[in-house]
């Protein structure tokens, strides 16, 4: 039988409870809530009329945009435009917004298709991404921009608090380019070590050599972002043992 979003409201009820707990909003309509956990698959398979949340990751990925740019923008007043969207794009792209979906644990909560789910879909990066945007452009449409930025700020203003001074550097390969060149002169390798996936949906791991030593690897569906990823990793690994 083909569901309908009231059904697998009915159907998720306690899930979707759980998952504004969470959060910590709780929405006016949850149709748009749920909605924003549907993945395509999932719509194919089994939706009455399809409908997925790909609109609402649209929708999402502007107000996103637009509310980390308010933050900044505000946070720091005389930083040139070049360096304020660098930082954005450190905060928003696909590796950010992975690890903001993990700290809510929204795989959890979404709905895939048979065999995206068996093929470890709820771990896929590019799904993450993708359904932490839905999510966002769903509050929009329940609250307004208010609600949207102080949801933004709650989540993101943490993470500019934390890696202030990588972010305001450049975005994570920049950063890590600079600082070894500026300390040894020499910059790092990427290095690609795999590939898995079909041709629409590959997985890209990347490790980040530096003089022969291992210092940092990412994945992610892009090999542009597993280096960021991989990047990022040698940061964080790099500041921790000079703290």
């Amino acid at each position: 039988m083909a569901a309908t979003i009231n059904t697998l409201i009915q159907d998720n009820s306690h899930l979707l409870e759980e998952l504004q707990e969470r959060i910590g909003y709780h929405f006016n309509d949850v149709r748009l809530l749920q909605l924003a956990l549907i993945h395509s698959s999932f719509a194919f398979e089994r939706m009455k009329n399809g409908c997925h949340n790909e609109t609402q990751e649209f929708l999402g990925d502007a107000v996103l945009d637009l509310t980390v740019g308010y933050i900044l923008f505000t946070r720091f007043p005389d930083m040139r435009e070049g360096k304020l969207t660098r930082i954005r794009a450190a905060l928003v792209n696909e590796a950010g917004l992975v690890k903001m979906a993990r700290q809510i644990d929204l795989g959890k909560y979404l709905l895939l298709g048979h065999g995206e789910d068996a093929s470890r879909g709820r771990e896929k990066p590019s799904i993450l991404a993708c359904a932490y945007e839905a999510l966002l452009g769903a509050l929009f449409l329940d609250s307004g921009y208010d609600e949207a930025l102080a949801f933004v700020r709650r989540w993101f203003e943490p993470l500019i608090d934390r890696h202030h001074g990588v972010l305001v550097t450049a975005d994570s390969k920049s950063a890590l380019q600079e600082l070894l060149q500026e300390k040894y002169n020499e910059g790092p390798v990427y290095v690609l070590e795999d590939e898995e996936g079909p041709a629409h949906d590959r997985t890209f791991t990347v490790s980040v050599l530096f003089q022969g030593s291992l210092l940092g690897s990412g994945s992610a569906s892009s090999k542009k972002e597993a280096e960021q990823q991989a990047a990022g990793a040698a940061l964080d690994d790099l500041q921790s043992k000079q703290d």
